[in-house]
C-alpha cells in the first residue's frame, strides 16, 4: 500500500471512531491532510470544533446549525422601511439608520471580497448551489446592489448637505467598485465572492462588538474553499453554512489578533510578535542581531504573518497545508511561531547579505518554496 492511501486508510479509521480520539486526530494531522474523499473539510469541521467528537451527534449538530443559518439569512439580510420609516428618519432606532450604517460596512466587505485570491478562478466562478432567497429576489437581496446604490445614495445625500456621518471617504473608496475587480453573476446566480460578502456581512452584523475588520476576508476564502470543493455533494451544498460556523468558531480563537485595545494582552498581536523576536533571538542570535541594527522591526513584517495565519505570504494549496498543522495543533497557534521563525532562517543568508531595504522587500515578498521545507524547519525548531 502507497503512503499516501496508508494515510487515508489512517484517518478514516480515526473519523470513524464511536468517539473521536481528538489527540490521535491531532497528531496525524498536524503532518497534512490528504486532499481526498473530503477529509481535509471533514478534519477542519472537527479541528475547529463545529462538529461534535461523537459520531452519532454529527448528523443533528449540522441540521441544527444549517437552519441557524437559513434563518439569519432570512431575518439579517432584509431591507428596511416599513409604514411609518423612510429614509431621512435620522432617530437611531430607525431601520434606514441601521441600513446606512450597515453599508458602510459592506463597502469594506464589497471591496475586500472582489480581490480573494485573484490567482485562482474559483472566487470569480459560479456556485453550484446559489442561495434561492438572495438570487431570486430581483436584486433585492443582493448584497452588492445595495453597495452600487448606497455609493449613488450617499452622493446624493451628501451634497444635500444631510452628512450621513464621514461619508466622503466611503464615496472616494467605493468609486471604484464596478471597475477592475470581481463581476456579480447575473439574477439566479452568484459567484463564489458573493457567498463570501453573504457570510462576512452576516458575521459583523452577528457580533457588533468586533464587527468587520480588514483581512477576515482572507482567514474565511481558504475554509470556504475547502468546504466549497468537497468531494461529498450534500457538504459542498452546505459550504456556505458549514464555513460561517467554522470562521466564528476560529475568529473566537484569534479575534485578540484584530482588536487593537488587546494588542499588549496575551492574545495580542503585539504579545505575538515579541514572542516572535525573542524566538528568533533564542535560534538564531546572528540574524536577529542584524535586524535589530537594521531597526527592522517584526511589525514590518510579521504583523500581516501572524494576523492572517499566513494567508497573504502562499498560494492557496500551501496555506490550505500550513493551516492543516496550525488547527491540529494542540496548543493552538503556538506553532505558528515556529513557521515565521522558520520563514526567517530559510532565507538567513539573503538577509546577512542584504540591507534595510532589501531585507524588508525580502520579508514583506517572501519567496515562492516548498511548505514541506518550511513545516520540516519549524518542526526541528519545536524540538530544539
Amino acid at each position: 500500500m502507497s503512503l499516501h492511501k496508508a494515510r487515508i486508510k489512517a484517518f478514516e479509521e480515526i473519523l470513524d471512531q464511536d468517539v473521536i480520539d481528538m489527540q490521535q486526530l491531532q497528531k496525524l494531522a498536524f503532518n497534512g491532510i490528504p486532499d481526498d474523499k473530503g477529509l481535509r473539510s471533514l478534519v477542519w469541521k472537527i479541528l475547529l470544533h463545529y462538529l461534535p467528537q461523537e459520531k452519532n451527534a454529527r448528523e443533528t449538530t449540522l441540521i441544527k446549525k444549517r437552519q441557524l443559518y437559513k434563518q439569519f439569512i432570512e431575518e439579517i439580510i432584509v431591507s428596511p422601511g416599513g409604514p411609518t420609516d423612510h429614509p431621512l428618519n435620522m432617530s437611531p432606532d430607525s431601520s434606514w439608520s441601521t441600513y446606512f450604517k450597515d453599508n458602510e460596512v459592506l463597502l469594506q466587505i464589497d471591496k475586500d471580497v472582489r480581490r480573494l485570491c485573484p490567482d485562482i478562478s474559483f472566487f470569480q466562478s459560479a456556485t453550484e448551489f446559489p442561495c434561492p432567497e438572495v438570487v431570486n429576489s430581483n436584486g433585492i437581496k443582493r448584497l452588492h446592489k445595495r453597495v452600487e446604490q448606497s455609493v449613488l445614495k450617499y452622493a446624493t445625500l451628501e451634497r444635500r448637505g444631510l452628512g450621513v456621518a464621514k461619508l466622503s471617504n466611503e464615496i472616494k473608496r467605493a468609486e471604484n467598485i464596478t471597475s477592475g475587480d470581481y463581476a456579480p453573476l447575473n439574477e439566479g446566480c452568484e459567484a463564489h465572492w458573493e457567498v463570501v460578502e453573504r457570510m462576512l456581512f452576516l458575521y459583523a452584523k452577528l457580533n457588533p462588538g468586533q464587527g468587520y475588520v480588514q483581512g477576515m476576508n482572507e482567514i474565511i476564502g481558504p475554509i470556504y474553499h475547502t468546504f466549497a470543493i468537497d468531494a461529498d455533494k450534500e457538504f459542498r451544498q452546505h459550504a456556505e453554512a458549514d464555513c460561517f460556523f467554522c470562521f466564528t468558531n476560529l475568529m473566537a480563537e484569534i479575534r485578540d489578533f484584530f482588536i487593537r485595545t488587546l494588542d499588549e494582552a496575551e492574545s495580542g498581536i503585539n504579545y505575538m510578535m515579541c514572542k516572535l523576536n525573542e524566538f528568533l533571538k533564542r535560534h538564531d542570535p546572528d540574524v536577529w542581531t542584524l535586524l535589530e541594527k537594521q531597526e527592522l522591526r517584526p511589525q514590518y513584517y510579521s504583523f500581516r504573518w501572524l494576523t492572517l495565519l499566513l494567508s497573504q505570504e502562499f498560494s492557496l494549496p500551501d496555506v490550505e497545508r500550513i493551516w492543516d498543522t496550525l488547527f491540529a495543533d494542540s496548543q493552538r497557534f503556538d506553532f505558528l511561531i515556529n513557521i515565521c521563525c522558520a520563514m526567517i532562517l530559510l532565507v538567513r543568508d539573503n538577509l546577512l547579505g542584504g540591507d534595510f531595504a532589501s531585507n524588508v522587500k525580502l520579508l514583506q515578498n517572501f519567496p515562492p518554496m516548498d511548505v514541506s521545507l518550511i513545516l520540516n524547519k519549524a518542526a526541528t525548531l519545536g524540538n530544539t
